[in-house]
């Protein structure tokens, strides 16, 4: 045998060896026994010790919600026999509509007379959706909760007036006076006896309140309804005053907070200026733009223009910035925080006057001076941050009566009057003179929460007088007056607010009629 067959044969001999020294050890599988109860079904199985709840699950195509319930948990590891409950867990959601009642409301006004009543407002139910979040275990019903309410139309209430006694006698009145109160508007014409309401919907806001110089069309703001975008703060509507039952006409501009009034001179033409509304006080963001629109009778626009695009507004421009027409609608001026001006109309750019040290509210309001037009358009009133003497100081509560005269000389007419001054120059008499009626502040040093007293004096800041309420009387609380005057007659008046009653004063003081009592008045106008 050859050399090589010999290592062959040793090398088969050393396999044979080690095959033979090999045993084979075979590990016997631990089962134990699971009862599943799932979907009524009850299982018995036999599973490997070591299997978790998920596995055996998962073996036996169970599936799971995400709401069903195990026990004992999914994750389990099985190591002795055990019982295995699936529990099928099922949310629902199930909604039903209810009627919430309309509250009855009345309203006890002087302006109708004693034991008759008018509907001012018809009642309306609400509706309610409300949802419940049932929860059902293998098809038991085992919980039941409310998940949401929502409102899907408020109820109104439903307000009737009811005339009461007045004791007021009834004067004899120049033009068209507008007042608004309760939440609706009503006009007096000749005769404070003569009275009729123009808008009864109960929701005027007293934003704006404007009567033409015509005395024909009343602009308005209310609030929106109820079915509006959330987050509309007002809407603006004009109404036909001297038209018995005239219906406001939906001007489909919103937010308006600082300015809408009519221009004199122009028929049906307003201008307006909007913000928009924020979560965050005060409830909006100024956009200190204006806009002048005319519309026709049926409420078309007819001319819709920007003058003065939308812009940050100087100083606290978040606030907004208001406007103030001359008499024959020649000029417009401005007032911000920060200063006053004028506005150019054909350059579309705003020409400022006089610049003024803003005060610091330390709150969510910002401090707007008061404005008035001479009737010659030559001179403007202004209520002025005076801070002379303290330097820039912000927090200042020096304020005075200003007038600037052809856009550019300033001189003080009245010094310490408080910053709720707002200055209204009277018409021009038989004379061809005028007056100036203003508020001065009880406590000067504390003008932001005093009360005033209504002063007049002649157009050069002389002769001043105090008109009403006589000293120690309660002040008035912060407005700006109105002037009347009869084109017969050379006697002036002023309407003012006092106590929450209108109040007619002539301009002389010798007539002094309170004309309402129910206490409800918050705007006044008189043209």
């Amino acid at each position: 045998m050859s050399q090589k067959s010999l290592f062959l044969a040793a090398i088969l001999t050393l396999l044979a060896f080690s095959i033979s020294g090999c045993t084979v050890t075979t590990v016997e599988t631990q089962l134990v026994e699971v009862a599943l109860l799932h979907d009524n079904i009850q299982d018995i199985l036999q599973v490997e010790a070591g299997s978790s709840v998920s596995d055996v699950l998962q073996e036996n195509d169970i599936p799971l919600s995400t709401l069903d319930r195990v026990e004992p948990p999914a994750y389990t590891l099985i190591e002795k026999p055990v019982s295995i409950k699936v529990t099928r867990v099922k949310e629902i959601f199930e909604s039903e509509e209810i009627t919430t009642q309309f509250e009855r409301q009345t309203v006890r006004n002087d302006s109708l007379p004693e034991g008759q009543t008018r509907l001012i407002q018809a009642g309306v139910n609400g509706i309610q959706q409300i949802t419940y979040r049932a929860i059902y275990e293998d098809g038991i019903l085992v919980s039941k909760s409310t998940f949401q309410t929502m409102t899907i139309s408020e109820s109104k209430p439903e307000i009737v007036m009811v005339g009461v006694q007045t004791p007021f006698t009834s004067v004899d009145i120049p033009g068209t006076v507008a007042y608004l109160t309760a939440g609706n508007a009503w006009v007096m014409e000749e005769s404070t006896g003569n009275r009729r309401p123009v808008v009864t919907t109960g929701n005027l806001d007293g934003r704006i309140f404007d009567l033409s110089p015509d005395g024909q069309w009343l602009l308005f703001t209310q609030k929106p309804s109820e079915n509006d975008d959330e987050g509309k703060i007002n809407e603006l509507l004009a109404v036909d005053v001297s038209k018995e039952g005239s219906v406001p006409l939906d001007l489909e501009i919103d937010n308006i907070i600082h300015h809408a009034a009519w221009v004199p001179g122009s028929s049906r033409t307003f201008t307006y200026s909007t913000v928009e509304p924020r979560s965050t006080a005060p409830g909006w963001q100024a956009n200190n733009d204006l806009n002048l629109l005319s519309f026709s009778d049926a409420g078309l626009v007819v001319r819709d223009e920007t003058i003065i695009e939308t812009s940050s507004g100087g100083i606290y421009g978040w606030w907004g910035t208001t406007f103030e027409w001359s008499a024959n609608g020649e000029e417009l001026a401005y007032a911000r925080p920060d200063g006053i001006g004028f506005v150019d109309i054909e350059n579309k750019v705003l020409a400022p006057i006089a610049e003024i040290t803003p005060y610091q509210t330390r709150g969510d309001w910002a401090w707007v001076p008061g404005l008035s037009w001479s009737p010659s358009e030559n001179i403007l009133f202004f209520t002025n941050h005076d801070n002379t003497g303290t330097g820039s100081n912000e927090a200042s509560q020096d304020f005075s009566l200003y007038a600037v005269i052809e856009f550019e000389n300033q001189i003080v007419l009245q010094q310490q009057t408080g910053m709720f001054t707002y200055p209204s120059s009277s018409p021009v008499d038989s004379y061809g003179t005028f007056s100036i009626a203003y508020l001065e502040s009880v406590f000067p040093d504390q003008s932001e929460t005093s009360r005033y007293r209504l002063f007049v004096m002649d157009q050069d800041g002389s002769n001043k007088r105090l008109l009403f309420p006589q000293e120690g009387s309660t002040g008035l609380e912060p407005q700006q007056v109105v002037w009347g005057m009869g084109s017969r007659s050379s006697q002036r008046f002023i309407g003012l607010i006092y106590q929450g009653n209108l109040w007619i004063i002539s301009a002389d003081g010798v007539i002094s009629s309170q004309i309402t009592g129910d206490g409800s008045i918050i705007k006044i106008d008189w043209e």
